[in-house]
This record gives structure tokens, C-alpha cells and sequence, in this order.
């Protein structure tokens, strides 16, 4: 009997997944709620560039009846969690794929979680992704587990490496993973999100380059005050990362080091700035949480400015970060 998985929001991570556990023989059932990506993908079938279509159910959310014993890959933004959660007759299967920390989901006792340090972009209305840039997916444990979680999680790291899209780590507690994740996409989605802007972007424009560098000093700062456990994602570690910004002419090496792979990605939260919603509660508001007291005026400022943005319903543009420059320095003044 072939392994069930549903997978729970088709874009750009749902979308890779699924195609990978589809290879490896799984029994893959697609859940959206968009009408428009639901029709093209009974028609058409999942497409990742490059690679053959497989044609597989999928599902309205409205419609969809979770099977209590298929692995649910959560894969839908955070702020739909809430919704997901309440369907789900038991969390016992279900391993979310998401950047960010929602205090909803987090609240919840499941075992494992994975997270994705690989670029994919789903058009809006079709289930076609492509993956801009390469990475890993770390998969683990969250807090201790049993013996039969252990084995499901390893099964479906196992299952995921078939696709050879990306590289699959299983690791024995993915929260370092998480933190760094998390570090790095608390400084790069509000920026390049507001202004509009490539990933790459952000080591151009020089505003752009020193409140990213300075969200990632901060973040880190952050993290590490709270007593958290950061992981190696990339070339670097997180405090190789933070030392490298603290030290005269590294930062421009590193940013020219890093352009060329940014090129061409954008960050999850784009498609949402101007449009409705968005996850920086999930981002920088979880960090402001985590910070307490602690001083973290460029996060402040950025969830200023999303909320400003989303409040307006102001389309993404450049002068965004002029905004939240002037911003921090009235901060500062006001101090």
C-alpha cells in the first residue's frame, strides 16, 4: 500500500514537494483553495521546470476531509494556519513546511517540521514552480519523539531525496535550523518586499544594504540574547555571519560574494505587500516577541512599515525604504 500524503497549499514549496513524493510512488493529494490554480492543475496536472508534469488529484479546501492517517504537509503561509487547524482531526501526521514562527501553530504538540533553504516560485494562477535557487531541506524533530515519529519522518526524508530536486537533511532537532532561517528571512522579505525588488537587490542599493545588513546584526543579536541554538544554512554559520558584518571591508566582499545567487529570487512575502495580509508577524514580530525589552529598533521600524503598507493597500516601490529610514531616524531623535 503506497504512503498517503496530503499536501496543503500549492506554491512553490507545496508544489516541489509533492512532485518529489509523487516519484518516489506516493499517494499525493493536492489541497488549495484558489479556484484558478485548482482548474489549471486538474487540466494540466503539476508541472516543476525542467521536468515531466504528473497529473494528481487535487482538492478544494473547502472540500477537502484530511484522513486521519496521511502525513499533511503544511505548506500554506502562516496566517491560514488557523483554518488548516481546524480541519485536522489530529496533528499526530502533520509536519509543516513554512518559514516563520505563528504563535497558532506553535502552540500546537506535533513532532516534526522541515524547512526549506531552496528558492522555488509558483505562478499565481497554475501549479508551475520553478526552483531559482538551490538548497536544502532540513527535516526533524521539534521536541523529543517517539520511536514511530522518528520513522514516519524518516520516510519521508527518504521519500523526498527520490525527486533529486533538492538536498534532503534529516536532522535530529530542526529548531537551529529554524532560528537561522528565521534570521535571515526577518531581514530580507520586509525590505525586498517593500521596495518591490529582487533578493539581490537588497546588495545593491546602498539604503537597501545597510538596513539589511542591519536587520541581520539585529536579528542575531536577538536570537542569541533569547538563548536560542542557531545552525549552519549556506556557506556560513549565523555568528560567522554576524562577525563578518562587524568587520571593516567583509561586508561589500560578502555582498558580491552573494549577488549572483540572490539574482533573479524574490522572497515569499512579495505577492502579499500591497494585496492583503502578510506573514511579518510571523517574521519580525516573532523576533520583537522573543526581544522583550531589548532594543531592536530596525524590526520595529520594518513591521511599521508593512503594517503601513498593508493598511493603505500602497503597492511595493523603492521610496518604502526612504520611509522607514526617515522613520528610524525620528526614532532616534524621539530618543
Amino acid at each position: 500500500m503506497k504512503p498517503q500524503v496530503h499536501v496543503v497549499g500549492v506554491g512553490g514549496i507545496g508544489a516541489v514537494l509533492a512532485w518529489s513524493l509523487a516519484r518516489a510512488g506516493w499517494d499525493v493529494t493536492l489541497v488549495e483553495r484558489h479556484a484558478e490554480k485548482l482548474a489549471a492543475g486538474r487540466a494540466e496536472g503539476l508541472l516543476v521546470a525542467g521536468q515531466a508534469p504528473v497529473k494528481l488529484p487535487f482538492v478544494g479546501f473547502a472540500e477537502w476531509q484530511p484522513p486521519a492517517d496521511a502525513v499533511i504537509l503544511l505548506c500554506t503561509k502562516t496566517y491560514d494556519n488557523p483554518a488548516v487547524l481546524a480541519r485536522l482531526g489530529t496533528l499526530r501526521h502533520l509536519v509543516p513546511v513554512q518559514n516563520g514562527y505563528d504563535t497558532v501553530l506553535e502552540s500546537h504538540d506535533f513532532a516534526g517540521e522541515g524547512i526549506a533553504s531552496f528558492v522555488s516560485e509558483c505562478e499565481r494562477g497554475r501549479p508551475v514552480t520553478r526552483i531559482t535557487r538551490p538548497g536544502s531541506l532540513h527535516i526533524g524533530l521539534r521536541r523529543p519523539g517517539t520511536a514511530g515519529e522518528r520513522d514516519e519522518l524518516r520516510g519521508l526524508a527518504e521519500a523526498l531525496r527520490v525527486g533529486g530536486l533538492f538536498e534532503v537533511e534529516l536532522v535530529e532537532d530542526v529548531r537551529p535550523f529554524k532560528n537561522t532561517k528565521l534570521m535571515y528571512n526577518a531581514a530580507i522579505s520586509p525590505l525586498a518586499a517593500a521596495a518591490g525588488v529582487d533578493n539581490a537587490e537588497l546588495l545593491t542599493d546602498a539604503l537597501a544594504k545597510r538596513l539589511f545588513f542591519g536587520l541581520l546584526q539585529e536579528n542575531h543579536a536577538i536570537l542569541r540574547r533569547a538563548g536560542l541554538t542557531l545552525a549552519k544554512i549556506g556557506p556560513f554559520h549565523p555568528d560567522t555571519v554576524s562577525r563578518i558584518l562587524r568587520t571593516p571591508v567583509l561586508p561589500a566582499l560578502m555582498a558580491m560574494f552573494f549577488r549572483p545567487s540572490l539574482r533573479g529570487t524574490y522572497c515569499s512575502m512579495a505577492p502579499d505587500v500591497g494585496h492583503g495580509e502578510t506573514e511579518i508577524e510571523a517574521y519580525n514580530g516573532h523576533l520583537l516577541r522573543l526581544a522583550g525589552n531589548f532594543p531592536c529598533p530596525l524590526n520595529r521600524a520594518a513591521v511599521r512599515m508593512i503594517k503601513r503598507i498593508t493598511q493603505e493597500g500602497s503597492p511595493p516601490r523603492r521610496s518604502h525604504l526612504d520611509e522607514m529610514a526617515a522613520d528610524l531616524a525620528s526614532q532616534e531623535i524621539a530618543a
